[in-house]
């Protein structure tokens, strides 16, 4: 099962919009709770979280309607809203995990097409919700909907695509998710009542219906699991597009299913194993640091952005477009200064953007923004990358543990990134700061990590163990 050619091309264009949904459900939270002033009416008081004020009201101004005007968000529930977003990161992080494992079990096409149908049934849902814990319930079903495409959607991808194209579209797997986000302020800027613009980036999930007809089994997973008949007929139908023969393909998967039967089993790693021996564990630690770094850093500057002046359509337009070539540009990065000097390098981006803007906090409202919209850039190129190294440095055995534990803690740090956010209302260079130090400490923790471009993956524990050890002289 080598290079699936043009075959491919209509599987990623079937997963295109789900990875714009996934965007798109992810940080909607910018303008469903998008910053709105509050004011007190009554005689005399200025102070709207006073017990003086009997009569508040909101600037309906830019936005008709958001979860803070509708629910009172504010004062002392101010914390509600920030609460939801990290419900929903959540949400991602256990449908993750769950869709992970019953695509394992039962397949990757049921997985996939479970996860888009409950996607649209609770998105759909959320725009009725009556009351904020209702909201919050089923912001949490569709985030974990959502985590479940995010995953399966990507294997999927991996397993049908060939080994010659897989490293450059574990890369380009994230431009559907940043034109997604960049679209996010177009629909905000025509639809200004929360729950129309909930119902409008959740009905493009209608057409999820007829993927029943159009995404097929991967032939990979039915090849591990013994399904040989189903797997050759679904990689003759490819053959037969490409115009390739297709007489050979089912002796050489009985071939290759015999070789395959007759190997000894390797013994399969646990998590706790990438904690055994020192330097597996010092690599583990490390990359995870840049998956919450770079989690906390992309989500939590989206969202700061529009807690800054200016106009918030274009301010985040601008923020989130630079995210394609980010993506793009990470491709020639890593390809010739390496999964590891880039790391550094865009960490540090961010880094250096967001500290100057602790110290430019209180300068004109433009540079503040272009400070921020560096930060995030920077991150938009540490995302994929994140994704490619952290395929690579784990050994075999233990790589999806490896992989599941870093997604696992970097949807921590997109958990952490609201009430980060937050902290600005205290003083406002507090959270520059801190999405600004942790991105100099990711710097220094991947000094520690070795480079995998151009080198055989390790395989066993002993490789992981061994692999980017400087040799004794």
């Amino acid at each position: 099962m080598g290079d699936l050619g043009r075959k491919i091309i209509p599987v990623e264009k079937t997963a295109d919009p789900i990875i714009s949904q996934i965007g798109w459900h992810t940080l909607a939270h910018i303008f469903l709770a998008a910053p709105t002033e509050l004011s007190c009416k009554t005689e005399n008081v200025t102070n709207p979280c006073s017990k003086d004020c009997d009569e508040k009201e909101f600037d309906t101004s830019i936005f008709k309607s958001t979860i803070i005007t509708e629910w009172d968000l504010t004062c002392d529930h101010k914390f509600l809203a920030s609460l939801s977003q990290s419900i929903v990161m959540m949400g991602i992080m256990f449908g993750s995990m769950f869709f992970g494992m019953i695509s394992d079990r039962f397949g990757r096409r049921p997985a996939f097409l479970g996860c888009c149908y409950m996607q649209l049934i609770s998105g759909l849902i959320v725009s009725l919700s009556p009351y904020y814990w209702f909201y919050v319930v089923f912001r949490f079903l569709t985030a974990f909907a959502t985590g479940g495409t995010m995953c399966t959607s990507f294997v999927l991808i991996m397993e049908i695509i060939g080994p010659k194209r897989r490293e450059l579209v574990a890369i380009l797997y994230q431009i559907p998710f940043n034109l997604g986000h960049a679209s996010l302020p177009l629909f905000s800027y025509f639809i200004r009542t929360w729950r129309w613009f909930h119902f409008s980036i959740t009905i493009f999930s209608a057409v999820f219906i007829i993927y029943i007809c159009l995404v097929p089994e991967s032939p990979r997973w039915l090849y591990t699991q013994g399904r040989l008949d189903e797997s050759v007929k679904i990689l003759e139908k490819i053959a037969k597009r490409n115009r390739a023969p297709t007489d050979t393909i089912r002796a050489e998967m009985d071939t290759a299913f015999k070789a395959l039967a007759a190997k000894t089993p390797t013994k399969k790693g646990t998590m706790i194993d990438l904690f055994r021996t020192p330097y597996l564990r010092l690599k583990t630690i490390c990359m995870v640091i840049d998956w919450i770094v770079v989690c906390m850093v992309y989500y939590g500057t989206s969202q700061y952005i529009s807690k800054l002046g200016g106009d918030i359509f274009v301010n985040n337009a601008i923020g989130a477009a630079l995210g394609v070539p980010g993506t793009l540009l990470c491709i020639v990065m890593t390809k010739y200064l390496g999964r590891r000097i880039t790391m550094m390098i865009t960490n540090a981006i961010s880094g250096v953007a967001l500290l100057a803007l602790v110290f430019l906090i209180y300068s004109d409202m433009t540079i503040q923004v272009v400070c921020a919209v560096i930060g995030l850039f920077g991150a938009s190129i540490t995302f994929p990358n994140a994704y490619l190294w952290g395929g690579e440095i784990f050994p075999t055995v233990v790589r999806s543990n490896g992989l599941g534990l870093c997604s696992m803690f970097g949807r921590v740090g997109g958990l952490l990134a609201p009430f980060i956010c937050d902290l600005s209302h205290f003083k406002p260079w507090i959270t520059p700061l801190v999405f600004g130090a942790v991105s100099i400490i990711a710097v220094i923790g991947t000094i520690f990590l070795p480079e995998t471009r151009g080198m055989p993956l390790p395989e066993t524990l002993e490789d992981g163990e061994t692999f980017g050890r400087k040799k004794e002289a």
